[in-house]
């Protein structure tokens, strides 16, 4: 009874068409996805902006420059080490989550923080550009630009996280991707082969022979 099965299954598993496994990818990397997006925490961030303004012994073009090494150094030890009593938050927790982006066009830094509590993003923003601000002024009698704050931080009111939507998607795009390239690596099927034909053979040359014999 079991034998007789087996052929019917193989040739509904050959009958699938070979779409499938892209359309199985999709699926199943869109759930996937959109679990990831439900699950994972959503996190806030929080951007807080200083501009370097030159002194009557320096220039907007000083003023540039300067501004593009203190984006640099924001995130460095000596800075987040006086921001951590500001944002209560050990050295390690703003070094993981805070970012600086300056412009090429305007000496502005900016300083953003990400974290799971939008206050906790605002307080560590806010507290790595008042640390920058202060160790760039301690020196700003011989760079002869002054650090000052543009503009704090606002408590963030939605999540800078990617929603369940946005993974769901990124997720059914990955499996469709991942179900195309299977299809075209997969082993290709050799066509089934013919029965062999039975090789002509001349019938006697009767005929031949009786004319010959005429």
């Amino acid at each position: 009874m079991t034998d007789n099965h087996r052929p019917v299954r193989s040739s509904r598993r050959r009958a699938l068409p070979s779409w499938s496994l892209v359309a199985a990818g999709v699926l199943a990397g869109g759930l996937l996805g959109g679990a990831y997006g439900v699950l994972k925490t959503p996190t806030y961030t929080a951007t807080s902006y200083v501009i370097a303004v030159p002194t009557d012994k320096s220039d907007t073009a000083s003023a540039l420059g300067f501004a593009q090494a203190y984006g640099r150094v924001a995130t460095e030890v000596a800075v987040l080490g006086d921001a951590q009593m500001w944002a209560g938050v050990p050295v390690k927790t703003l070094r993981d989550s805070v970012r600086t982006a300056t412009s090429p066009d305007a000496p502005m830094v900016s300083i953003s923080a990400t974290s799971a509590h939008p206050a906790e993003a605002v307080d560590m923003a806010d507290a790595v550009a008042r640390a920058l601000t202060q160790h760039a002024n301690a020196t700003k009698s011989d760079t002869h630009v002054e650090l000052l704050q543009f503009s704090r931080a606002v408590k963030p009111t939605a999540p800078s996280s990617a929603s369940a939507e946005v993974t769901g998607l990124v997720g059914a795009s990955t499996g469709g991707l991942l179900g195309g390239l299977a299809l075209l690596v997969r082993p290709r099927r050799r066509p089934e082969e013919e029965p062999a034909r039975p090789a002509s053979v001349p019938g006697p040359a009767i005929a031949a022979d009786t004319h010959g014999r005429l």
